[in-house]
């Protein structure tokens, strides 16, 4: 495994999202997203701190952008850079938005590394074990496998959760497996991201 320094630290990370990020809801989002980023790099023996913060910084600007989705991801390179990020992570962090119509930037590239995959892959089953989680009374913490794999299964559930981006997951790892890892990452930090 190869580990890559990064810039700041977690916890600087964190302030940094939160800098240009106030609503909770879309905290929480970054939270879950760093989690399963680090349950999926520790299955594959990857670099889990760099993954996570990856996960945890994926949204940076999206704060600033949200009233007008198509500049998503256009003000995150220079934030990143000023907080000392190079631009390999800078690329990985662009790449989850590769192939959305709403992101004109964006939409003509493809993701091609396991990277790329893992996070487009992590950050979009956040909503989806999110959902479930709140559908059984907030509860994560015997949340199983089976259970999520039917609600994936099921179209009209958390429908704003793109399920052939959640499928990307197969592009590095057993489907099953990051769905697991998914539950696993968010188990841990449940109290952080108000689920039981």
């Amino acid at each position: 495994m190869i580990m890559v320094k990064i810039p700041i630290s977690r916890q600087e990370a964190l302030e940094l999202v939160k800098k240009y990020n106030s609503d909770s809801r879309d905290l929480i989002h970054y939270l879950e997203s760093e989690a399963i980023m680090r349950e999926v790099a520790s299955k594959l023996g990857e670099d889990t701190e760099y993954w996570g913060i990856l996960g945890l910084l994926h949204d940076i600007d999206w704060g600033l952008t949200k009233d007008n989705v198509s500049n998503h991801l256009t003000k995150a390179p220079q934030l990143l850079k000023d907080a000392g990020f190079d631009d390999e992570f800078v690329s990985i962090v662009l790449s989850h938005g590769y192939g959305y119509e709403e992101l004109p930037h964006l939409k003509d590239k493809k993701r091609i590394r396991k990277i790329e995959y893992a996070l487009a892959a992590s950050e979009t089953l956040t909503g989806l074990i999110h959902a479930y989680a709140l559908m059984r009374g907030s509860k994560v913490s015997d949340m199983e496998l089976a259970g999520l794999k039917k609600k994936f299964k099921d179209k009209a559930f958390a429908a704003g959760c793109d399920r052939n981006i959640i499928k990307e997951a197969e592009n590095f790892m057993n489907f099953d497996e990051f769905l697991a890892c998914g539950i696993e990452g968010i188990k841990k930090i449940k109290d952080e991201v108000r689920l039981l």
